[in-house]
């Protein structure tokens, strides 16, 4: 059997020093492309000042509209989607610059940030100001130190790796629109629902339906963030909810937001 290992990428050559051992490039990617799995000797704060993408490490999935940001490890495998037309800032973290700042214990594994709006423009004054020195040194650790709102996303979608319990969320997500019941899936993977809703819960912390909530959610989000001439009202129908008013219901549990406010955001 033929092993084939993530690429580590080097950071961009069209990158800017903010300070010894920290790194930040600006890019601008079209809706529809995608950053095939890789990783990087350096951590990353991936942020979307505008449009929304979708970042898959091994643990999950997770959909990151311009409110958050996300925190990747060193050498940890990723991949982004764009859903939209993304601009994106990402900040490098050398390893010694973490040690030397005292950043490492919470920072070992990948999670999702609320940006509040003093995170929002620290980013921005890091990427807009062009002089080193003992502001931009200031702008870093700001930023760091508002890592620490760190939340359990409700836009991530965990992937369990249980066989049989990763095929049923495989098949989820190959039509989240769909009234996925529980009895029918299992058998389809071969296994019983009681078993079934065992493992999903075991595995991923949530119980079988609430994970095909944030499914079908993420699909809302995405037709949202690439159809701009969408219908909230048939979204809604498509998706399966009684009511717009249950759909918006839903969509703010998810997300914070209805998808009015969503939409308005992007």
């Amino acid at each position: 059997m033929t092993i084939v290992e993530t690429p580590i990428r080097t950071i961009p050559p069209d990158r800017r020093a903010a300070a010894n051992g920290v790194h930040l490039v600006a890019r601008h990617y079209r809706k529809g492309m995608r950053v095939d799995a890789h990783m990087h000797r350096e951590a990353q704060l991936v942020y979307a000042t505008r449009g929304t993408m979708q970042v898959t490490t091994p643990k999950g999935r997770w959909l990151m509209p311009p409110d958050r940001a996300v925190w990747v490890p060193a050498r940890l495998e990723h991949a982004i989607d764009m859903l939209a037309d993304v601009e994106m800032r990402t900040l490098y973290f050398e390893k010694a610059w973490l040690r030397r700042e005292q950043h490492g214990e919470h920072l070992t594994s990948e999670f999702v940030v609320r940006v509040s709006p003093l995170l929002h423009q620290a980013i921005l004054a890091l990427f807009a100001d062009r002089a080193s020195g003992e502001r931009t040194a200031l702008l870093v650790k700001l930023a760091l130190l508002e890592l620490h709102r760190a939340e359990d996303s409700a836009t991530f979608i965990p992937l369990p790796r249980e066989p049989r319990c990763r095929r049923a969320a495989e098949i989820v997500l190959a039509d989240p629109t769909a009234a996925h019941e529980i009895e029918a899936v299992a058998r389809t993977v071969g296994t019983s629902a009681r078993t079934l809703s065992r493992l999903f819960s075991a595995e991923t912390e949530l119980s079988f339906k609430s994970w095909c909530q944030r499914a079908r959610i993420a699909a809302a989000i995405e037709r949202l963030s690439t159809d701009a001439d969408v219908s909230i009202k048939q979204l809604a129908a498509h998706l399966g909810y009684a009511s717009l008013p249950a759909f918006s219901h839903a969509f703010r549990q998810v997300t914070g937001k209805t998808p009015t406010e969503f939409i308005q955001k992007e």
